[in-house]
């Protein structure tokens, strides 16, 4: 029992609600337009949470690897800087948590575009090698693109553009350009915590080497950046709904922006990056209540 809770541990399923928000803004906009398939819907969920879980034993392997992961860092204890879960044990776990994924990713292209679509088939095929390449490559290697300030690139793409758009294509098999609008919130929003989180980690990251954009642009910097992200998510998201309106239900994800604006006030005024911890659940939480109620508002 002992070891299943270090593994559920390391999976760190307080991130899985945020993995999510994307598939579920994708699906609600696609069920909008008459388009919808529950196995297509399980089969995203499934691969989603997987790769999510993917990306955090990948994170736990790579930081305690290279020794980033030690007393000066400010997070919750990771698997394996506390000895819970060995080094050749969690590699074992990522090899098996990317197998399982890539499976599901599989089935979903299938189900999604079958023998008929091939093209797309391909690309979406190609775009799965790359989202598990992504998130083992975070950290894992001496090229981990986490270490050289490039996870919020990937993260815009991965768990905004990929996560919304792509999942309202594996409904609607159509181009809809204003969809772009909702997935650039949920990527500035998801962008928003990974920058939280390395504000919180500046100190630790920047004495163990590891050069996050935080680490470059400094805590000034840093802390405009994020109000840029998630000011740029409100408007976004405001913008796809004036220019899609249907009726009022439309606006039903305006309250989970008071959380998100409070959210700001207090990492402007922070003086202590230890602090900051806690506003990491409040940012995960507010996407997904985002993307719950402008989904609920989409179908309603």
């Amino acid at each position: 029992m002992g070891k299943i809770n270090s593994w559920i541990s390391a999976a760190r399923l307080r991130t899985l609600p945020l993995s999510i928000s994307g598939i579920i803004v994708g699906t609600t906009i696609a069920v909008s337009e008459g388009v919808f398939n529950i196995i297509i819907f399980s089969l995203a969920l499934a691969t989603t949470l997987g790769l999510q879980v993917l990306s955090n034993f990948a994170n736990d392997y790579g930081d305690g690897v290279k020794g980033t992961d030690n007393e000066d860092r400010v997070g919750p204890q990771r698997a394996l800087q506390s000895g819970l879960i060995t080094q050749k044990e969690m590699l074992q776990g990522i090899i098996i948590t990317a197998i399982v994924t890539l499976l599901f990713a599989i089935l979903l292209i299938y189900v999604a575009f079958g023998k008929e679509n091939l093209g797309y088939a391909l690309f979406f095929f190609l775009l799965g090698i790359a989202a598990i390449a992504a998130a083992i490559k975070y950290t894992v290697g001496k090229s981990a693109y986490g270490y050289r300030g490039l996870g919020d690139v990937f993260v815009f793409i991965f768990f905004g553009l990929v996560a919304v758009y792509g999942s309202y294509f594996l409904y609607a098999h159509q181009w809809n350009w204003l969809v772009l609008l909702p997935a650039f919130s949920i990527g500035f929003l998801s962008m928003g915590v990974l920058n939280l989180n390395n504000m919180r980690d500046r100190a630790s990251d920047e004495k163990a080497g590891k050069i996050t954009l935080v680490v470059k642009l400094g805590a000034k910097r840093a802390k405009n950046y994020h109000f840029a992200l998630i000011l740029g998510a409100i408007l976004c998201l405001v913008l796809f709904t004036v220019l899609n309106l249907k009726s009022i239900n439309d606006f039903l994800y305006l309250p989970a922006f008071i959380p998100l604006i409070l959210h700001l006030k207090r990492v402007v005024e922070n003086e202590n990056a230890t602090l900051l911890d806690p506003e990491l659940k409040v940012l995960a939480l507010s996407t997904f209540a985002t993307a719950v109620l402008f989904g609920l508002g989409q179908i309603w």
